[in-house]
């Protein structure tokens, strides 16, 4: 078979090293991209580049495939483990990824961090909104539970929103707020969109598999914001 099933210590220590990442870059990502502009930084499509600038990372995938030609012999693994299918998928969802980008980096540039970060949170609603109306994933205490107090850690973020408010006019700070709301609101649509990607291909949805799509959504959006630093 091309895609092997992990075993349980695989699994618990691949779902450990994502958490830490992801958990490093929300807290990390944010800081940095406004200390960028509060040090005099102006160029938003640098800053867009350079959130989707990390994608050559998961060329790891290549020690993969030769593990898997190791273990399943050369004449029955394929390169690559993606459909067709999968591959548009891929490239809608990474130009919606600039997108959010460009989006995000303009807010940020706008906003303190304590709005920027209020108004992220928002993404949760949106996603499990579009969860409900593409995935079609219903709603459930958990669910819910998670999305109202990871709101309401945002809004605590945000008290002080007033004490660091950057300079420029009223117009610049409603179009960042704008500018960030949207990028919440096609996160969850990217999120939501890979979900029922996945669930409509008839392949095994195996950890290389989705480090290809990641790879891929992520070329995608880096080739579209680097369009914007030519």
């Amino acid at each position: 078979m091309e895609s092997q099933i992990a075993s349980p210590t695989m699994k618990k220590f691949l779902i450990l090293i994502n958490s830490i990442l992801l958990f490093t870059s929300n807290c990390a990502s944010p800081l940095i991209i406004r200390l960028y502009f509060i040090r005099g930084g102006s160029r938003i499509w640098l800053s867009c580049c350079l959130i989707t600038a990390g994608f050559p990372f998961t060329l790891f995938l290549v020690i993969a495939y030769f593990h898997r030609r190791k273990s399943n012999g050369p004449d029955s693994t394929k390169i690559l483990l993606m459909t067709r299918k999968l591959f548009i998928a891929s490239l809608i969802s990474g130009l919606v990824t600039g997108m959010v980008a460009y989006f995000y980096a303009f807010g940020s540039a706008k906003l303190p961090v304590s709005t920027s970060s209020l108004l992220t949170s928002t993404q949760l609603v949106f996603t499990a909104i579009l969860a409900f109306l593409i995935v079609k994933q219903k709603f459930t205490l958990y669910s819910i539970n998670a999305v109202v107090l990871l709101t309401i850690r945002a809004g605590i973020l945000s008290l002080g929103a007033s004490s660091d408010r950057p300079k420029g006019s009223c117009k610049a700070y409603i179009i960042g707020f704008i500018m960030t709301l949207l990028a919440a609101l096609f996160y969850g649509f990217v999120l939501a969109f890979n979900e029922i990607s996945f669930r409509k291909t008839k392949k095994a949805i195996a950890f290389t598999l989705v480090l290809e799509f990641q790879m891929m959504m992520c070329f995608f959006a880096a080739a579209f914001v680097s369009r914007g630093c030519l």
